[in-house]
């Protein structure tokens, strides 16, 4: 296999003693998705710049393009030159100075028009450069087999160098579709940060998480914050699993199956009028002989003038006024944090610990999530979103638990007063919202909690 299989050098052309009028690459294999061109040149004209130009398996037709241009003292745009695709140094440019360009040329074996970009600069020390792009297109529905460079004046000068390079896809060398994906040296993983398909080309044992949206922070009407989101609930077969189950199994997949991926939304936050966050919604991969894995929404944090318990989901949201906290599922999360005072919001529950309650008006922390190595850096998962802070006493709101769960809001007038959201594609809950003051001066405006992250899911197997 290729050091780097998704680019790979097909020919390299460097010119001669005497100069080159033209160069040309022939016989361009078509197993390729896209062509890079990585030039090194010098024209042979007496001007410090010179342009050259392309043509596609000979034709010269069919071209149309807008370049920009510009030498540091001016910039210019034409279009009345269609097939230049480059500007190189020139002989009247500093000695030993070589332009350099890349030109790129995507889907070039379609039935299709070809489009292609490319960007260039004339190196010349003793005065400013210029430098130019150019955006084209061959109107030809003819598959690209050879590529001619030539200047627009003289010659390429000795030592100019051309590198002709075939791009695949990303997923090149991969057993399977779907997902955004990457890999290392031992395994390709799949990442899914939208619902999607994930579809085995041969029999697979992979491994997975799965994660889910992130309950909403608790909005607030008075002076007690709101509770934070409880993280959405957790499975995985790498590390751990969320509310301290056991590490799950890999599951083996079947070539040809195409397996459903879920990636659930995150809750909204609580509203200004005082209301509780809203649940996060379900992530699963499902599909062929394997059982459905399937992880519940977090719950959403309670909210003084609404419901102050904190709902129940993957994990649990902080509860508000001393209400209880919400629950976690098991194998999936844990509980949100019960408030000991009457101002600070409940942490949110996250996938690795319960969220913790509020200090003396101030927020409880969000519960942590759960690091692990699915997808090749060992990243957390899963935290729960911070409690609001009262507006009496400390007014601080909690932090998010590692794993992207929101702080929560500190009181009106001391900071940051709606909670912060969770982290994207993390399923870490909302924080919630920072209490105001209800009487005797200053704004009455009530305050929301931040929406919940949303959620992912990871799939991962052996090169």
């Amino acid at each position: 296999m290729p050091t780097n299989p998704n680019m790979v050098a097909i020919q390299t052309v460097t010119v001669g003693a005497g100069g080159a009028s033209s160069i040309s690459f022939t016989s361009i294999p078509q197993t390729y998705t896209d062509l890079v061109l990585k030039i090194s040149s010098r024209g042979t004209n007496s001007g410090t710049a010179v342009a050259y130009e392309v043509s596609f398996n000979g034709s010269t037709s069919s071209f149309s393009s807008i370049i920009l241009g510009g030498s540091g003292s001016s910039v210019n745009s034409y279009s009345n030159q269609p097939r230049r695709i480059g500007l190189t140094s020139a002989a009247g440019a500093t000695a030993s100075t070589f332009g350099n360009g890349e030109i790129y040329i995507p889907n070039y074996t379609s039935s299709n028009n070809k489009s292609y970009s490319a960007d260039a600069v004339s190196e010349n020390n003793a005065t400013a450069a210029e430098i130019a792009m150019f955006a084209g297109l061959w109107s030809n529905t003819a598959a690209i087999t050879s590529v001619t460079l030539t200047p627009q004046f003289d010659n390429f000068a000795q030592y100019s160098t051309a590198t002709l390079y075939g791009v695949t896809s990303a997923g090149y060398g991969a057993k399977a579709t779907g997902g955004i994906i990457s890999s290392d040296a031992n395994y390709w993983y799949h990442t899914f940060t939208a619902s999607g398909t994930f579809t085995p080309t041969q029999n697979l044992t992979a491994d997975y998480l799965v994660v889910a949206g992130g309950g909403g922070g608790g909005g607030d009407q008075g002076t007690p914050g709101g509770g934070g989101g409880g993280a959405g609930g957790l499975r995985c077969t790498v590390g751990a699993t969320g509310g301290g189950g056991s590490l799950e199994s890999a599951k083996s997949l079947v070539s040809g199956v195409g397996y459903t991926v879920t990636v659930g939304a995150g809750g909204a936050g609580g509203s200004g009028s005082g209301s509780r966050g809203t649940q996060g919604s379900t992530s699963s991969l499902s599909g062929g002989v394997i059982s459905t894995v399937t992880t519940t929404g977090g719950g959403g944090g309670g909210s003084y003038n609404g419901a102050t318990t904190g709902g129940n989901g993957g994990s649990g949201g902080g509860g508000a006024l001393q209400a209880a906290g919400g629950t976690g599922t098991t194998n999936e999360g844990y509980a949100g944090a019960t408030p000991t005072f009457d101002q600070g919001g409940g942490g949110g529950g996250g996938a690795g610990a319960v969220g913790t309650s509020d200090a003396a008006g101030r927020g409880g922390n969000g519960g942590a999530g759960i690091a692990t190595t699915i997808n090749g850096i060992s990243t957390y998962y899963g935290g729960g979103g911070g409690g609001g802070g009262g507006y009496y006493q400390l007014y601080n709101g909690g932090s998010g638990g590692n794993g992207g769960g929101g702080a929560g809001g500190f009181a009106q007038g001391y900071g940051e007063q709606n909670g912060v959201a969770g982290t994207a594609n993390t399923g870490g809950g909302g924080g919630g919202s920072g209490g105001h003051p209800t009487g005797g001066g200053g704004p009455y405006t009530s305050n929301s909690g931040g929406n919940g992250g949303s959620g992912i899911v990871i799939v991962r197997y052996a090169k």
